[in-house]
């Protein structure tokens, strides 16, 4: 393999601008095991064979959907970008695929998902993203490997001699070319995952020589030279366009190399990724803001899925988190949108972030009174909280205010802003501060 050939496959940073401006995505898990109604990886978790799984497809038929609606809530919510399962492991796909007959016009539904979904996120303005999980447990030529649903039968091993990875590449690569051709312009594709570290007795699992990874990103750029790609193809010689960790909010802004990298996590409102009727560990709204806001401090993205139901309606706690989230966008999107990690050391219990000259202060816990702000000093012309645009004042040090009152010495490039005493209701509130001319070198982007 040509690694500087195969590096130059890797987006340019200046077509991920966009991407890095928006840094709010909907993720969205949907497919026949919205039926069955507790998680997404049911199949493989219960060792269902095809058989036990037919009965999904047999009744697939969700009567009420409307992407209109679900395009409305996503935009109210303040995001600017969907990623849809156009197939996930279990095989099934969400479009009128040539490639099988497992798919959804063959269901009693027996119409087309993907397109009016497409069209009605795009009539939103929302950019358009395909999930495409590079796993298939429906396919007859997908090996049995740690993870497939058949791993403990008897038979696991004599089960894979008739299979053929490599014609299961090429089927990835017709559908792959069925995605990027016929639903216009896809801004990314997400692909989804590489596992040759799992190990079963005998069965190994799957990475880039089983996708045949190069070919399939060669056929990406052929197809859609500016869209960006994710980091689960397990091509070690290519930096990846974005990097996705998983139900995971890191400590501090992921690095490769040494270098930033372009990332977004991903991660639900509860801990399912499809839709789970019994799943009890729904996020509060304090930590859906907190999450967002604590990702684009750190320089990354947030995609935050919902799983629909089998009707194709979105749950009623779904709806409760989205109108959380658009609640507190209203009125705070411009210290999420176009922002990114500042250089600034932020407050205890606080998280910053920064657009230019305008840096954004978001209180995670209530201090009273005061809030003490290092190598701020001198270099503030406003502050106002955002939510109402009321002023927030200062101390000044120089005149020895702090010291006079308190006893307590207070270096000359701190700030002290003064709060009210008690904490406004909204759950995570956010001092919008004017830099004066010369100050914003604190951004990292």
């Amino acid at each position: 393999m040509d690694i500087n050939n195969l590096q130059s496959l890797a987006l340019p940073e200046e077509k991920k601008a966009w991407f890095v401006h928006d840094r709010f995505g909907m993720f969205v898990h949907w497919g026949l095991y919205a039926l069955p109604a507790r998680h997404e990886w049911v199949k493989s978790r219960e060792e269902l064979n095809d058989a036990d799984y037919q009965k999904y497809f047999d009744h697939f038929d969700p009567d009420l959907y409307d992407p209109r609606e679900w395009a409305r809530r996503a935009k109210a919510a303040g995001m600017k970008y969907v990623v849809l399962t156009t197939k996930h492991h279990e095989g099934f796909c969400l479009w009128d695929t040539k490639a099988t007959d497992f798919k959804v016009t063959n269901t009693p539904y027996g119409r087309d998902l993907l397109g009016p979904f497409v069209d009605a996120f795009r009539a939103e303005g929302l950019r358009i993203g395909f999930y495409y999980s590079l796993i298939d447990w429906h396919h007859p030529d997908f090996t049995v490997d740690p993870r497939h649903p058949q791993r403990n039968h008897a038979d696991a091993l004599k089960i894979n001699e008739g299979r053929d990875m490599q014609r299961y590449a090429a089927f990835m690569r017709e559908q792959v070319r069925e995605l990027l051709t016929d639903f216009g312009q896809i801004d990314i594709m997400w692909f989804d995952f590489s596992y040759p570290q799992w190990k079963l007795g005998d069965l190994v699992g799957k990475g880039h020589q089983d996708w045949e990874s190069e070919k399939l990103v060669r056929l990406v750029r052929e197809l859609a030279p500016d869209i960006i790609i994710n980091n689960r193809l397990d091509l070690a010689g290519l930096q990846p366009d974005i990097v996705t960790p998983e139900q995971y909010m890191p400590r501090a802004r992921p690095l490769r190399d040494g270098r930033r990298v372009v990332w977004e996590a991903c991660h639900t409102l509860s801990g399912s990724w499809g839709y789970h009727r019994d799943e009890d560990t729904w996020k509060s709204t304090e930590q859906l803001v907190q999450m967002l806001v604590g990702t684009v401090a750190m320089g990354g993205n947030l995609l935050m899925n919902v799983g629909p139901t089998a009707r194709g309606t979105l749950d009623h706690r779904a709806i409760a988190a989205l109108a959380a989230y658009e609640e507190w966008m209203a009125l705070h999107e411009r210290s999420i949108v176009g922002c990114t990690q500042s250089d600034f050391t932020a407050p205890a219990d606080c998280r910053l972030t920064q657009n230019g000259d305008r840096l954004y202060i978001h209180l995670f816990n209530w201090p009273y009174r005061h809030l003490h702000f290092d190598a701020l000093a001198g270099n503030v012309e406003y502050a106002q909280f955002l939510h109402d645009g009321s002023e927030v004042t200062w101390l000044s040090p120089s005149a020895n205010t702090l010291w006079a009152n308190t006893q307590f010495p207070v270096g000359d490039d701190q700030m002290t802003f003064v709060l009210p005493v008690r904490r406004p209701k909204i759950v995570v509130p956010v001092i919008e501060v004017k830099l004066k001319a010369g100050s914003t070198s604190g951004i990292q982007d």
